[in-house]
């Protein structure tokens, strides 16, 4: 329930409460970029609850983007992969894979999801970058699902 409740109910708050706030402005519009994650494509053993949310997430990115074309509201999403955190020291040890073997995943730096968002958030609203994907290089991402 923590998992929903942080990474969908959270998410769909701040997008309700960033859409409310950009319809009012003088020149309505903005942009809001969701955090998704490679997870809602191919998911890691035991990890259904903060799968589904990250699924879901897709869900609010395009729903949120569809409802805010009138008002100059883009949404997009970025979907990022291992990124060196305290959350993700379990893949510089080993994390559990699909073939029920353990394996060390590389992982990024953080500044290259930050580079990724600047990216996203420098378009003007006319575009907009509707669903990007960040990860390591080598992680197991493609081949995983």
């Amino acid at each position: 329930m923590q998992a929903v409740n942080v990474n969908l109910t959270g998410a769909f708050l701040c997008s309700q409460g960033a859409f409310r706030l950009m319809k009012k402005q003088s020149s309505p519009g903005g942009r809001i970029i969701n955090n998704g994650s490679i997870s809602a494509y191919a998911p890691r053993p035991q990890s259904a609850p903060y799968t589904a949310t990250k699924h879901a997430i897709t869900g609010l990115t395009k729903a949120t983007s569809l409802d805010g074309r009138p008002f100059n509201i883009a949404c997009g999403q970025i979907d990022i992969g291992n990124v060196v955190s305290d959350m993700s020291e379990l893949m510089a040890k080993g994390t559990l894979q699909a073939n029920g073997t353990t394996m060390v995943e590389p992982r990024m730096g953080m500044d290259n999801v930050v580079r990724a968002v600047l990216y996203m958030d420098s378009l003007p609203l006319e575009a907009n970058v509707m669903f990007m994907t960040v990860m390591a290089s080598h992680m197991p991402f493609v081949g995983r699902g």
